[in-house]
């Protein structure tokens, strides 16, 4: 039976680090498919608004393209419980496992703790400062730890993918 695991986010841009992390999902949990979805109106991200979500969709399929198990997926799902439900393995980085648990995306304690029993197996990323339970760990080369999209966007233009980087030099998007 084929293993597929979901790697939600913006991507705004798509880094080195997001590719990164989804190869070392792939590897580390036995995945035969990974899937990038990117939600039309992501929590904490509603400003989010350029580059256009069309535009930002095509250029992380181009992204994904080189790679056969690797796709891209739309969703109008918003939480993590919500858009990893079907698959195997939920692919997160530390700063999401941290904003996930915080109680202020929930009704209650009860409820986030409900929220996080849904979730299928995880894959999450270091990023230090923030601690990850050792069980749900990636082994990550530290370059790829301290990646950003925010760093790219202010011009670390190296940190994007090559499809990114093009359509930036393309576009003034990102930069």
């Amino acid at each position: 039976m084929s293993r597929v695991g979901v790697y939600p986010g913006s991507f705004n841009p798509p880094t080195t680090a997001h590719l990164a992390v989804t190869v070392a999902a792939k590897q580390q949990r036995g995945l035969d498919k990974v899937v990038w979805s990117v939600s039309r109106l992501p929590l904490a991200k509603e400003h989010v608004s350029r580059p256009p979500f069309a535009e930002r969709f095509q250029v992380l399929e181009e992204a994904a393209a080189p790679f056969p198990w690797l796709s891209v997926a739309v969703t109008d799902a918003r939480l993590l419980a919500e858009i990893a439900s079907g698959f195997d393995v939920l692919i997160m980085g530390a700063d999401k496992w941290a904003q996930i648990n915080e109680l202020g995306w929930y009704e209650s304690a009860a409820a986030r703790d409900a929220a996080l029993t849904e979730l299928p197996e995880l894959a999450i990323a270091p990023r230090p400062p923030l601690t990850v339970p050792e069980a749900h760990r990636l082994d990550l080369d530290k370059a790829h730890q301290a990646t950003s999209s925010s760093a790219a966007r202010a011009g670390a233009t190296d940190l994007m993918l090559p499809a990114a980087r093009d359509y930036a030099a393309r576009t003034g998007s990102w930069l």
